[in-house]
């Protein structure tokens, strides 16, 4: 897995700004995919390692990410990714929950 340090601001529906580290990029059948964490947790609930797939694709300004709204394709990014986490960490199961 690959170390990232990049800081993005993404701006939701409501025109509200929200911090996210990019953790990893990930290819996966022709498509490449940013796993996100969220640098500021909104709910007190929340255990603060959730990780968030984004779809990267081109558009007319360059580069954008996509929600990735089919869940069978969530899923396998998903597995893939935990599945690559664990085999850079050597551990049996992944430490960092995903979410869409």
């Amino acid at each position: 897995m690959s170390e990232r340090e990049d800081v993005l601001t993404l701006v939701d529906e409501e025109g509200n700004e929200h911090l996210f580290t990019v953790i990893d990029l990930l290819k996966l059948q022709d498509k490449e995919y940013a796993i996100l964490l969220p640098l500021e947790q909104e709910d007190e609930g929340s255990t603060g390692d959730e990780a968030i797939i984004f779809r990267v694709v081109e558009d007319d300004q360059g580069q954008a990410l996509m929600a990735v709204e089919d869940e069978e394709e969530w899923e396998q990014v998903a597995e893939a990714w935990e599945k690559r986490t664990n085999e850079m960490e050597g551990n049996s199961e992944s430490g960092t929950d995903i979410e869409d």
